[in-house]
């Protein structure tokens, strides 16, 4: 894992973050969900002034981050995609999309554009099934997508 060197402006920003819920561990979550919505992913050293702040371990910060998948340690791409692979979703040709998604952005899942600004990832259900399949752009729904449209799609974010 790469170490990064947080800026004295993040860090009073995180600890201010702590400070909005009262620097109780009970808000853990609440915290994370704010931290990561201000700097987009939760790399080890943000972690380690959260528990700091909250007066928690740094294992159990990591292990909630890493439970949820919600959470992220590595950083997404200025847009973020996601492939429903749900049951509707994948009986409908989601696969077919991701793999064009994969072969557009020369990316695999999990990873980011070298340029920074597209990240890929798989969901279970969007709750969207009668748009079968599913992708999401941050937080823009495409429903009924074929591979022929992906690289439509891509082009609107670029």
């Amino acid at each position: 894992m790469v170490n990064i060197k947080l800026s004295d402006d993040k860090i009073i920003r995180i600890k201010d973050i702590c400070k909005s819920f009262n620097n109780e561990g009970g808000e853990l979550i609440n915290v994370l969900h704010k931290t990561q919505s201000t700097f987009g992913y939760l790399p080890a050293e943000v972690q380690e002034i959260i528990a700091r702040e909250l007066n928690v371990s740094l294992a159990h910060v990591y292990g909630v981050v890493t439970f949820y998948s919600f959470f992220t340690m590595i950083p997404k791409g200025e847009f973020p995609i996601s492939i429903c692979m749900g049951t509707a979703c994948y009986v409908r040709g989601g696969e077919k999309v991701l793999d064009e998604f994969k072969r557009e952005l020369k990316i695999t899942v999990g990873q980011t554009s070298d340029d920074g600004r597209f990240s890929l990832s798989c969901l279970r259900c969007v709750g969207a099934c009668g748009l079968a399949p599913v992708v999401m752009v941050g937080e823009k729904v495409y429903g009924r997508v074929a591979p022929d449209m992906v690289k439509d799609i891509i082009n609107e974010y670029k």
